[in-house]
């Protein structure tokens, strides 16, 4: 058995630590992890994609890279990453994504008016027109109102993606790594934002 997670963002919102965390509880859960990241994009204020594959087997994971439709689901930290990278998702999988909309810094997009709504109503008119549980679209100013910071958006939208019973790991195993990776003044802060999203009713 494989699970492949694609995380998608732009630079600066947490997209690699998300994968970190990710990784690490499915390491401490016994699977074999394999990932590929476009980390250097994040300087430059552009998209940043994290391939995440686990499984009982590392030599059934012939790349790290996911390929076209078999994601088993995405985490998009914006509307538009979310639109770019949705060819990659299975069929039948599904999709979480923050509502929040971040205007493109580069491309030839960079300056123009950029209407986040848009992407999400298009997310509705295709993934989730015949089956709606197939998107969860996360408030991203409600998040932010409850979280306080939003440097800890991040780990919020994480706590989401748990409560939707995917990985093969909990909450409490994510806030273990938390604890043993990341300052106390920082941990503190991301344990709160993970019980945040964790507990919150979405739609």
């Amino acid at each position: 058995m494989i699970l492949n997670c694609l995380i998608t963002g732009v630079g600066g919102q947490g997209t690699v630590l998300m994968s970190r965390l990710i990784g690490g509880a499915a390491i401490k859960a016994g699977l074999e992890v394999r990932g590929a990241e476009t980390i250097g994009m994040a300087q430059r204020g552009g998209s940043v994609v994290s391939h995440l594959r686990m499984g009982d087997d590392a030599n059934c994971i012939q790349s790290p890279l996911i390929a076209p439709a078999e994601a088993d689901i995405i985490i998009a930290f914006e509307p538009a990453e979310a639109v770019r990278v949705l060819p990659f998702l299975a069929p039948s999988s599904g999709i979480i994504v923050l509502d929040r909309g971040i205007p493109p810094v580069t491309g030839a997009l960079s300056g123009k008016k950029y209407d986040p709504a848009e992407m999400i109503i298009y997310l509705k008119n295709t993934i989730a027109a015949s089956d709606p549980s197939r998107l969860t679209v996360i408030d991203g100013e409600e998040l932010l109102r409850r979280c306080g910071n939003p440097r800890v958006l991040n780990v919020a939208l994480l706590g989401a993606a748990l409560a939707q019973g995917i990985f093969p790991f909990n909450a409490d195993d994510i806030a273990a790594l938390i604890k043993e990776r990341l300052a106390p003044k920082f941990a503190e802060m991301n344990l709160k934002a993970l019980e945040i999203g964790r507990t919150l009713l979405w739609k």
